[in-house]
């Protein structure tokens, strides 16, 4: 679905589901790239084409003219990682969420966060992020690992989000990594549940 959003930087398309014929069209801008101390996640149209074609992705896009200037990820956990273990249709991941330097004080952050919740099972979900601080452009913001973290933070809480804990080793490397997890109002107590102990690394044995 294709939107019109009007910015200090002009006016911008929103695209939400984008398909990956949607993402075939458009061109990649070249501030997704390497930067010193930084590389972003997806550099190339041909990624997010392929993360378009997986069951319950949202890929969420922010066009100006041609060209991709911003992009969020909403998606299944990969197999190899803990929170699968639930299975099926119970959880969904914030896989990534960027927008170029020239227009990271425009407001595109909440938008993208605002389309990857248009999925319309996420009341049904749980869903999560990670942030590491080896992976975030902190000089490009020019902001400590404390400070993106809060930054971070004030973006995702409005929408539901919160900071939660777990022993994933990972995420437990560095004390300014974070973790916030949203449970959707429909999501039985059971489930919630499993969630809580899977933070821990103990493992349902059946879960709904």
């Amino acid at each position: 679905m294709w939107n019109t959003l009007e910015t200090r930087e002009g006016q911008m398309s929103i695209v939400t589901f984008a398909s990956h014929d949607d993402i075939s069209r458009l061109e990649f801008d070249p501030q997704f790239g390497e930067h010193t101390g930084f590389r972003s996640l997806y550099t190339r149209g041909e990624s997010l084409m392929m993360r378009s074609c997986e069951e319950d992705s949202n890929v969420v896009l922010a066009v100006r003219g041609e060209t991709i200037v911003g992009f969020g990820l909403l998606t299944c956990p990969d197999p190899d990682q803990r929170w699968s273990r639930l299975g099926p249709k119970t959880v969904l991941e914030v896989k990534g969420i960027e927008v170029i330097r020239a227009f990271r004080k425009s407001g595109l952050g909440k938008v993208l966060v605002e389309g990857m919740l248009s999925h319309p099972e996420v009341e049904k979900r749980i869903l999560y992020l990670v942030g590491y601080t080896w992976v975030w452009d902190l000089t490009g913001a020019g902001l400590t690992g404390a400070q993106y973290h809060r930054m971070m933070v004030r973006l995702f809480e409005p929408f539901g989000f919160c900071e939660c804990k777990t022993n994933e080793p990972n995420i437990c490397l560095d004390s300014d990594n974070l973790f916030m997890c949203r449970t959707g109002k429909n999501v039985s107590a059971r489930l919630r549940d499993d969630f809580k102990w899977l933070c821990f690394g103990v493992y349902p044995q059946t879960s709904e």
